[in-house]
C-alpha cells in the first residue's frame, strides 16, 4: 500500500494545484481553459475525499490503539476496542474502495456510441434476431433516460434487419454498452418454422465510441462519395431521387451507406459520423492491439460456434459465457433491462484490472 499512498498524496497535491489555478482571474476569464482544468479537478475530486477519510480513520485507528495501550479504566478500554474493531473494518473497506477508484478509466467511457448489429448464421430467423436486439438496446437506453438515433438501416420484409446502425447519445454510454460487443446468440422456435424445431441463429454486435472532428480528421481528397436512389426491403426503389450516399475511405477501404434520410446532405452527414466512429476504432485498435475494442475481435465471423451470450427461449434464460453468468428473466432483458448483466461484466473487469495493478 506504500507505493499507492506516494501516488495518492501526489494526485492531492495535484487537485489543490488545480483549485488554485480555478480560482486565478485569467483562467476564469478562459472558458475553454477553466473547463478543461475543472475536469481535471473533478476527475480527481472522488479519491481524493476517500483519501482524506482514509487518512482520518488511520489517525483515529492510532489514538484508539493508544488509548487501549495506555488506559487503566476498563470501560473506557472496552469502549476503545470497539471504536479500534470498527475503524478497522471501515479502514479496510477505504482501501478496497481506493484500489477501485485508482484502475485507470477508459478515455472513451463518457463518449456516445453508434451500435451496429448485423444479422449472422440463420436467415430470415437471424434478421429477425437481430431486431429483437435493436429493440432491446432502444428499451435499455430509454431506462437509462438517454436519446437514441437512427443511422442506417436495412430492414427485411418480415420486420428484422440485415443491418441496423445506431447512435445512442447519453452520458457514459460507452462505459455501459461497450461489453455488448460480439456474437449474440438465439435458440428458440422461429415464426418462419412450422415443424415446431428450435433453430440456433446469430447476430454480431459492435459498440463504437463517437468520434469528435478533433480525433479524427478526414481529408476529403481521400473519400470516394457515391450517390444513388435509396431501396427498401426485397430491393424496391424507394425515392425517386439520388439521395442515398455511399462514402469509400481510399486509404483504407472502409464503406459506409446511408439512405434512411430523404435528403442526400442529410445521410452524408450520418454516414461521415459513422465513418469517423470506425476510423477512430482502427486508430485505437492499431495503438493498443491488446484492447478488447478491437472491432473484428469483436465481432468475429458471426458463426454459430462463436458467442458472447445466448438467449435460449425454452429455457427462458440468457447466459452471458465471458463470465459463465446466467439469469433465468429472458423476457426482462430482452425489454432493456440489461442492468443487472452489465453491472456483472462491469464488475468482472474492475476485478480483472485491479488483478493486473497488483500483480
Amino acid at each position: 500500500m506504500s507505493t499507492v499512498l506516494e501516488k495518492l498524496d501526489a494526485m492531492e497535491v495535484r487537485y489543490e494545484k488545480l483549485a488554485e489555478e480555478l480560482a486565478r482571474p485569467e483562467v476564469i476569464n478562459n472558458p475553454q481553459e477553466f473547463q478543461r482544468l475543472a475536469k481535471a479537478h473533478a476527475d480527481l475530486a472522488a479519491i481524493v475525499e476517500t483519501y482524506r477519510e482514509y487518512k482520518r480513520v488511520v489517525q483515529d485507528l492510532a489514538a484508539a490503539k493508544e488509548l487501549i495501550k495506555e488506559s487503566q479504566d476498563p470501560e473506557l478500554r472496552a469502549l476503545a476496542e470497539e471504536e479500534r474493531e470498527s475503524l478497522e473494518l471501515r479502514k479496510d473497506a477505504l482501501e478496497r474502495e481506493i484500489r477501485k477508484l485508482l484502475i485507470p478509466k477508459d478515455p472513451n467511457d463518457e463518449k456516445n456510441v453508434i451500435v451496429e448489429i448485423r444479422a449472422g448464421a440463420g436467415g430470415e430467423e437471424a434478421a429477425l434476431f437481430a431486431g429483437d436486439l435493436f429493440r432491446m438496446y432502444n428499451r435499455y437506453a430509454e431506462r437509462q433516460g438517454w436519446k437514441t438515433e437512427l443511422l442506417s438501416a436495412h430492414p427485411t420484409e418480415l420486420g428484422g434487419f440485415k443491418e441496423v446502425i445506431f447512435m445512442v447519445h447519453g452520458q457514459g454510454a460507452y462505459s455501459q454498452l461497450k461489453f455488448e460487443s460480439g456474437v449474440h446468440r438465439v435458440q428458440r422456435v422461429p415464426a418462419t418454422e412450422a415443424g415446431g424445431r428450435i433453430h440456433t441463429s446469430t447476430a454480431t454486435v459492435a459498440v463504437l465510441p463517437e468520434a469528435e472532428e478533433v480525433e479524427v480528421e478526414i481529408d476529403p481528397a481521400d473519400l470516394r462519395i457515391d450517390v444513388y436512389r435509396s431501396s427498401g426491403p426485397g430491393g424496391q426503389s424507394v425515392n425517386t431521387t439520388d439521395s442515398a450516399v455511399r462514402i469509400t475511405h481510399l486509404p483504407t477501404g472502409l464503406v459506409v451507406s446511408c439512405q434512411d434520410e430523404k435528403s442526400q446532405h442529410k445521410n452524408k452527414e450520418k454516414a461521415l459520423r459513422i465513418l469517423r466512429a470506425r476510423l477512430l476504432d482502427k486508430m485505437q485498435r492499431e495503438q493498443a492491439e491488446a484492447l478488447a475494442a478491437q472491432r473484428k475481435v469483436q465481432v468475429g465471423t458471426g458463426d454459430r460456434s462463436e458467442r458472447i451470450r445466448t438467449y435460449n427461449f425454452p429455457q427462458g434464460r440468457v447466459t452471458d459465457h465471458r463470465i459463465g453468468m446466467t439469469w433465468h428473466q429472458l423476457n426482462q432483458v430482452l425489454d432493456g433491462e440489461l442492468h443487472p448483466v452489465i453491472e456483472a461484466l462491469a464488475e468482472h473487469e474492475r476485478a480483472e484490472k485491479l488483478r493486473e495493478m497488483e500483480a
